[in-house]
């Protein structure tokens, strides 16, 4: 791959992402939520804030081996390798482009996941019980998608990066483009400048985001029968959350290779 070609896929990637913040800056409230916001406890965002918070610690310490035993992580690194040097051999825009039609094939599968099992929770009314499962299969994507893209997932500084992403992809207004202009200066320079927040500061502002963003959701969800609503939002950001990861991967992948090329 010549850094011509990685470039132009460069243009179009921030073309992407352009879109992506026009398409999310501004923040909407349905109809729906407008109707239930009176009913909804004081106290649930709190609890909500804190149950994120936690399924966080407990998965990054402890269920990240368990969200592995759910793909083949070595054939995914192999499949990375042989696209890679398929690209290298082959130099051209196609061979580029496979390594985003990978992840998009396990985005999908992780989007009927996320839908089976918003909604199985929402028939049995498991609002609040459902979020460290919510949480796990967010994570398994964004693992996949970093693996897709010759990336691992394991450290602190890309669980800092993969927080990040989640916090940012469901920001608004000045957030959004601020957060995004922070995450790109971050992947130029390979990671060497820092982000601000420790990883406890990290953990509770991705954690307070997705209290905020799911509050009314949740608390459907947590009504039987009528929480099936509710848990159908799981995909909604699955979705959101997935498809910027990998606007985000796919520019670090493509940043690194630029440099690559040069240092060549």
């Amino acid at each position: 791959m010549n850094s011509a070609q990685i470039k132009s896929e460069l243009k179009r990637l921030s073309k992407a992402e352009e879109k992506f913040i026009s398409k999310n800056i501004s923040v909407k409230q349905s109809q729906l939520q407008e109707k239930i916001e009176k009913y909804v406890p004081e106290t649930l965002g709190k609890t909500l804030d804190t149950t994120f918070y936690k399924a966080f610690g407990l998965i990054f310490e402890k269920g990240t081996g368990f969200i592995e035993k759910t793909y083949n992580k070595e054939k995914h690194e192999q499949d990375f390798k042989i696209n890679e040097y398929s690209a290298d051999l082959r130099n051209n825009k196609n061979s580029l482009k496979k390594f985003g039609r990978v992840a998009l094939g396990s985005k999908t599968v992780n989007m009927v996941i996320s839908a089976v099992e918003g909604v199985g929770m929402g028939i049995f009314g498991m609002g609040i019980p459902d979020i460290p499962v919510f949480l796990s299969v967010i994570l398994k994507s964004i693992y996949e998608t970093a693996l897709h893209f010759g990336f691992e997932y394991e450290t602190e500084e890309e669980r800092m990066f993969i927080l990040k992403i989640i916090e940012i992809s469901l920001c608004h207004e000045d957030e959004l483009v601020n957060g995004n202009m922070e995450i790109n200066d971050w992947i130029n320079t390979g990671g060497k400048l820092a982000f601000l927040e420790s990883m406890e500061e990290q953990m509770k502002k991705t954690s307070l985001i997705l209290s905020d963003e799911l509050l009314y959701l949740k608390f459907i969800q947590g009504i039987p029968i009528a929480g099936v609503i509710g848990g159908m939002s799981d995909v909604v950001y699955q979705k959101k959350i997935t498809d910027y990861a990998m606007l985000k991967y796919k520019r670090r992948f493509l940043t690194k290779r630029v440099k690559e090329d040069v240092v060549l």
